[in-house]
């Protein structure tokens, strides 16, 4: 959560999924402060979320698109469950704002817990977290 737990961070996220590449269409898209924007930008490209990539249009100099990297993209289904949930719970009368829909078929796409031994759709209260490899012993 410390990477990308800032609002303005999982903001400017959702607007990479979405296709946003450059500082000035992230800045027109979200609003947010140039400065909050840049610090915000700065911190994906720092973990390994977002990487700069050169481009220079003819006559211009160079600037940096901000690209996923593959890191990034495994976040998409965090960022879908959170749209899934802002859909159920504060959406209006009309309906969601974005639907992400499959592109082989058209199909709503959504988040869905599963196992490793192949449950689909399990349940919040099917399950139960456990101390992995990686807990330590709290003192």
């Amino acid at each position: 959560m410390e990477i990308v737990g800032e609002k303005w961070s999982l903001l400017v996220l959702r607007e990479a999924y979405f296709g946003i590449r450059r500082f000035d269409d992230f800045h027109r898209a979200l609003g947010c402060a140039r400065n909050l924007l840049s610090g915000r930008l700065a911190k994906l490209v720092e973990h390994g979320v977002l990487e700069r990539v050169l481009y220079q249009e003819a006559g211009h100099r160079g600037r940096y698109e901000y690209h996923l990297t593959d890191k990034g993209y495994d976040l998409e289904p965090a960022l879908v469950a959170l749209m899934q949930w802002g859909d159920r719970w504060t959406a209006d009368a009309d309906g969601p704002p974005v639907v992400m829909r499959h592109n082989d078929c058209g199909a709503p796409v959504h988040a869905v817990l599963s196992c490793e031994n192949g449950h689909h759709a399990v349940a919040p209260q099917d399950t139960r977290p456990m101390p992995g490899p990686g807990a330590r012993r709290i003192a």
